[in-house]
């Protein structure tokens, strides 16, 4: 029980610095609030395939590290993320056997951007709505600003990044126990 839990506990601390890490090294494109780097979310995406309890771990640590790194609006979003975070692992714990089918998965990696991409979408109009922008730039409407590159653009780099999270563990389960693979394999025997 207690290697378990250095193990977990290992686990989310590497996710953590991967997921502070990585918006630091990437390439993005940062317009007002809205910032998209390649690759920023797959830490959190990865811990999900390990329990929700480390997704939530991995959201709150890199929320935190981006809080000492980015603009307080980056950060506000990136703590948007246990909302998904908990939701997808919670669902991945109970459904392991939806990795089997890229229909599935792709269906399910679909509603996780669409919450994703909400919650998201809802923490930058609040922020705007009660007038702290300051330091937060956009040209044309807010409507076109908050759906199009917010909502639209985080979708879409919500889905890229969960499947670059699925492709790495589906490699990495082959090697090592990953929980949701374990599971996955034992609904299919």
């Amino acid at each position: 029980m207690k290697i378990n839990s250095v193990r977990k506990l290992t686990i989310a601390a590497l996710l953590i610095a991967m997921g502070v890490i990585i918006p630091m090294i990437m390439p993005k494109i940062v317009i007002g609030p809205a910032s998209f780097t390649l690759a920023s979310h797959v830490p959190l995406f990865v811990a999900m395939f390990f329990s929700p309890n480390i997704a939530i771990a991995v959201a709150l640590g890199t929320a935190f590290g981006f809080m000492m790194t980015a603009p307080f609006i980056i950060a506000l979003r990136a703590l948007s993320h246990v909302v998904f975070a908990v939701i997808g692992a919670t669902y991945l714990q109970k459904h392991p056997e939806i990795i089997l089918s890229n229909k599935k998965f792709q269906s399910y990696n679909f509603i996780i951007g669409l919450i994703h991409a909400s919650v998201e979408l809802l923490v930058v109009a609040i922020f705007f709505l009660v007038g702290n922008n300051a330091g937060a730039t956009y040209d044309g409407n807010l409507f076109v600003f908050l759906f199009g590159f917010i909502g639209l653009g985080g979708f879409i780099h919500s889905m890229v990044d969960y499947n670059i999270a699925f492709f790495v563990m589906k490699s990495l389960s082959k090697a090592f126990d990953v929980p949701v693979f374990l599971k996955a394999k034992e609904t299919k025997v």
